[in-house]
C-alpha cells in the first residue's frame, strides 16, 4: 500500500507535469511545419524591438521578426538536434552495453575505458574540435552531442543487463541453447527497456542544453536558421532595451528541460518505484 502510495505520488509530481511540458514543445515545435504567426525570412526594421502585444506576442527582434514564430522554429531545430543526438548515443551504446555485460572480461573492460575516455571530451569540446575540421553547424553539433551520449547509455545497459543475468529465465534461455547474442536482443533488451527509455528522456534535456549552448557559441544551428541559443546570444547586448528577447527563449529552454527530466524521472518511477525517491 505504501508503495501504491509513494508510485502515485511521484507519478503526479513528476511524469504528469513532465508530459505536458514536453508534449507543449515538441507540439509547438511540429506546428512550425505547417504554421507560424510570421514568415522569420522576411525583415520588418520599422518594426524592430516591439514590445509583446496582441500583434507580437512575445514581441520583435532587432530586425523586426516576429520572437514567438522564431522561438517555434527554434525549438523544431532543438527538437531535431536532440533528438538525432540521442538516437546516435542510443545506436551505438545501447549494444555495447549489451556486449560488455553479455562477454565481460576484456570486452566490457574495453567498453568502460572507452566511456571513460569520451566522458573526459565533453560535447562542447568535441563541437569545438569538429568545427576546426569541417565548420560549424547543426551535424557536427549532432555527432559531437551523440558521441557524448553513447557512454551514458553504454553503463546504464550493462548496469541493468548484469542485474538480469543473474536472473533465472536467462538461465532457461540458455538451457534452451540459445547464445548470448539472442538472449541479449530477445530476451534482456525488452526487460530493461523502461530503463532505457527513461534514461533517453534525461538524455533529450541534456541534449538541448547543450544544443543551446553550442548555438550561443556559434557551433551549432547556423544563421538564417533559428536557434534558441543563437537568440540567446543576440539579446545579450540588448537585454537592457528589449529583455523580453532573452527572457522567452530562455523560460523556452528552462521548461524543456524541466519537462524532459521530469519525464524522465517519472519514467524510472513507474518501471522501477524504488527509484522514485520519497
Amino acid at each position: 500500500m505504501r508503495n501504491a502510495l509513494r508510485l502515485q505520488r511521484n507519478v503526479v509530481r513528476h511524469l504528469l507535469p513532465g508530459t505536458i511540458l514536453v508534449a507543449l514543445f515538441a507540439g509547438g515545435a511540429l506546428l512550425s511545419f505547417v504554421w507560424t504567426p510570421y514568415d522569420v525570412t522576411v525583415l520588418d526594421i520599422a518594426g524592430k524591438l516591439q514590445s509583446p502585444s496582441f500583434a507580437h506576442f512575445y514581441g520583435t527582434d532587432q530586425l523586426g521578426r516576429d520572437v514567438l514564430s522564431m522561438i517555434i522554429i527554434g525549438a523544431r531545430n532543438s527538437l531535431a538536434v536532440a533528438l538525432s543526438a540521442v538516437v546516435v548515443g542510443m545506436g551505438i551504446g545501447v549494444p555495447l552495453g549489451l556486449a560488455a555485460a553479455a562477454r565481460r572480461g576484456a570486452l566490457d573492460q574495453t567498453a568502460m575505458r572507452l566511456s571513460d575516455l569520451i566522458f573526459a571530451f565533453p560535447a562542447v569540446l568535441m563541437a569545438i574540435m569538429f568545427a576546426a575540421v569541417w565548420g560549424p553547424g547543426a551535424y557536427n553539433a549532432i555527432l559531437a552531442i551523440g558521441i557524448f551520449n553513447i557512454p551514458v547509455f553504454a553503463r546504464v545497459v550493462r548496469g541493468a543487463a548484469l542485474v538480469q543475468w543473474e536472473l533465472p529465465y536467462v538461465l532457461a534461455a540458455r538451457v534452451a541453447g540459445k547464445g548470448a547474442i539472442a538472449i541479449s536482443f530477445e530476451h534482456i533488451l525488452p526487460n530493461i527497456a523502461n530503463a532505457i527509455v527513461a534514461q533517453a528522456a534525461i538524455q533529450f534535456s541534456t541534449a538541448v542544453i547543450a544544443e543551446a549552448g553550442l548555438s550561443y557559441i556559434g557551433l551549432g544551428v547556423q544563421p538564417p536558421n533559428p536557434s534558441l541559443g543563437r537568440m540567446l546570444n543576440e539579446a545579450q547586448t540588448l537585454i537592457g532595451i528589449a529583455p523580453h528577447l532573452a527572457f522567452f527563449p530562455g523560460l523556452v529552454i528552462l521548461l524543456a528541460v524541466l519537462g524532459f527530466n521530469l519525464l524522465g524521472t517519472g519514467l524510472r518511477t513507474v518501471s522501477d518505484p524504488r527509484a522514485g525517491g520519497h
